[in-house]
């Protein structure tokens, strides 16, 4: 399977015994949600995922979501409050037990930054309200678009307005301390709004004194993010289309259109593209997802996505490990399809530092194509070679080999590679070799299968693939 899964942690798949029938069943990365749990819940889960990695010697990647600047209601005096079209109701920034007149929101600068006839969005845009006026100081007059009943903790969507809140919070900063040192591969970045945002992240992970760093996520789920989507893809690492509160903010029925956009963009940029929310939303309750689901899921696929992910599906819901195994026979189906396969998007070489390097690497797969090889095996050391190969979608199996288990972890939520850790430091030829015995050894390739093998000479150079040798397994 080359699509692959990524899987939310919560209270129904903390077990060990869950996770790991989970991973038998297709997972390949765990998202911990940063909005839920406490941080040593998260820890308890890291370290189980450590624990089946050195168990089954698996590279189960793992994926830290950190909250960012979320906007909720605060509390309410009673379970709910019921408003009727036109009531009026004031928001306001100091902490109150909420009321039909007066409700908390936790957004210090809301009354200075929204102004009247702007619409503000509460529950995944199900209730509208209109700002009527605000004292710019801490109370703003909203007006209910329609018959509105409110609940404690509910979420809240300024698709109109300019937020001032820092893309990173004071919890984000201290969760993002936390994990720094427990070894996780991903950070996703929530309400990224430009590219400026994960710079802020990226100067504060490369401050931090962990060996490994973690590659960064952005989650695309902002119209601002969507307007600055070609920085946005260059200065991530990987692009998550986050389609619940996209869907919230801007217009519905232009989140397909942009979900086919930004994973066209990612693959001509090399960066690994997820899609989120509501992939199979019914399986939370049933055992089976609707039809629409699937399709959704079957599109994604053939929209060229690196990875799908579940989200309450697989944290809260009765099947999680169903859910997985469903979601992999999908993928699997639709991957028997032609269509998927070597999308090159108007490939251009970039006169950039890496031209040389790019050039090598296009034509290793367009080598792949014509011989019709089996396998694409690629040394790498920075994994910039194995986004590159990937992002081409070639139908070959794709083989990573590296020195490096926190970097093939991280490629392991990469579309279509299998890691394989290799510590010997050698010759290109001597590596190669040996390389290729051990794929044929271990039942990956039969004899006479065609490999193309793409290395830098000297062999670990990082980020200079610069040599390709075609041949067959067992010659």
């Amino acid at each position: 399977m080359k699509t692959k899964i990524i899987a939310t942690i919560g209270p129904s798949s903390l077990d060990e015994t869950i996770l790991r029938k989970m991973a038998f069943a297709g997972l390949d990365v765990c998202r911990l949600n940063f909005s839920h749990g406490h941080q040593n819940d998260h820890r308890a889960v890291i370290e189980t995922i450590h624990k089946l990695n050195r168990e089954h010697n698996w590279l189960i990647s793992i994926m830290a979501d950190l909250q960012g600047p979320k906007i909720r209601l605060g509390e309410l005096k009673e379970d709910s409050i019921t408003l009727k079209a036109g009531d009026r109701i004031i928001f306001c920034t100091e902490a109150v037990s909420g009321t039909c007149d007066r409700v908390s929101i936790s957004y210090n600068t809301f009354p200075a930054d929204v102004r009247p006839g702007e619409t503000i969005l509460v529950d995944d845009g199900k209730y509208q309200f209109k700002v009527v006026e605000t004292n710019s100081k801490n109370e703003v007059v909203m007006e209910a678009l329609a018959d509105t009943t409110l609940f404690p903790r509910k979420g809240v969507n300024l698709p109109d307005s300019q937020v001032s809140l820092p893309s990173l919070t004071t919890k984000d900063i201290l969760d993002l301390e936390f994990v720094l040192d427990l070894g996780v591969q991903w950070i996703a970045l929530s309400f990224v709004r430009s590219a400026i945002d994960i710079h802020i992240l990226r100067s504060r992970i490369d401050a931090h004194e962990a060996i490994h760093k973690p590659k960064i996520i952005a989650k695309i789920e902002k119209p601002q993010a969507v307007n600055d989507i070609d920085a946005i893809i260059e200065a991530a690492d990987a692009v998550m289309i986050a389609r619940g509160d996209l869907g919230v903010e801007i217009p519905m029925e232009t989140v397909p259109m942009i979900q086919k956009t930004i994973i066209r963009k990612c693959q001509q940029a090399g960066k690994p593209v997820i899609v989120a929310t509501q992939m199979m939303e019914g399986m939370i309750d049933n055992i089976r997802p609707t039809r629409a689901e699937v399709n959704d899921v079957a599109n994604s696929v053939l929209d060229g996505a690196d990875a799908l992910m579940l989200s309450a599906e697989t944290s809260i819901g009765k099947y999680p490990v169903e859910t997985v195994e469903t979601m992999q026979k999908i993928i699997s189906q639709i991957e028997t399809d032609e269509y998927i396969y070597h999308v090159h998007n108007d490939y251009r070489l970039s006169k950039n530092d890496s031209f040389l390097f790019d050039a090598v690497l296009f034509n290793a797969i367009e080598l792949s194509k014509i011989t019709q090889a089996e396998a694409i095996v690629v040394v790498s050391h920075s994994g910039y070679s194995a986004f590159r190969l990937a992002s081409y979608r070639p139908k070959a199996k794709l083989f990573v080999f590296s020195n490096n288990n926190h970097l093939l972890s991280s490629l392991n939520m990469v579309w279509g590679i299998q890691g394989f850790h290799d510590e010997t430091i050698d010759t290109a030829e001597h590596i190669m070799q040996r390389i290729n015995k051990y794929l044929l050894d271990h039942g990956h390739l039969t004899a006479g299968q065609k490999i193309i093998n793409v290395l830098s000479t000297p062999v670990w150079k990082a980020g200079s693939s610069n040599t390709i040798r075609l041949s067959r397994a067992g010659e």
